[in-house]
């Protein structure tokens, strides 16, 4: 997983209306990166959730916020459209930046040992460079401990 003082990994993925999305065109703004398993699950929908309730904060602090999962440009749809979610969701199903910030890791559940999204949060400076990581965050205070640490 990448660190703190790293220069955040530059990438294009399409968001859920398919249209191309770079991270560097967020060049001079904060960025709140969160990386989730999946669309439609308990977890990820109350973490995406918490963002949205929370999105007129992120804006006033000129922050954007971006999710990113393997999902497809229409699941993302379906879940951005079913909980009214304001803020990029962009599809990775290449791995392109869950592999290039390490968030791809093996993962155990219920015994069973598979590769999978680690979610995980990373706050990119307006300089392009990562200031906070929280690898395994919560779904339930992420979006909270997020607005925490941006407001000092």
């Amino acid at each position: 997983m990448l660190e703190v003082g790293t220069h955040a990994p530059d990438f294009t993925l399409p968001d859920k209306d398919g249209n191309p999305v770079t991270l560097s065109s967020f060049l001079g703004k904060r960025v709140v990166l969160y990386f989730y398993p999946r669309d439609n699950t308990p977890g990820c929908t109350r973490q995406a959730c918490a963002y949205a309730a929370s999105f007129g904060e992120f804006q006033a602090l000129d922050t954007v916020v971006i999710g990113i999962s393997k999902d497809s440009v229409a699941s993302h749809q379906k879940f951005a459209e079913k909980n009214s979610l304001p803020f990029l969701l962009l599809s990775d199903p290449e791995l392109t930046a869950i592999q290039a910030y390490g968030v791809w890791q093996e993962k155990k559940n219920y015994g069973k040992v598979s590769m999978g999204v680690v979610r995980s949060t990373f706050v990119i400076d307006p300089n392009g460079v990562i200031e906070k990581v929280m690898p395994k965050v919560k779904p339930d205070t992420n979006a909270a401990d997020i607005l925490a640490y941006l407001k000092g």
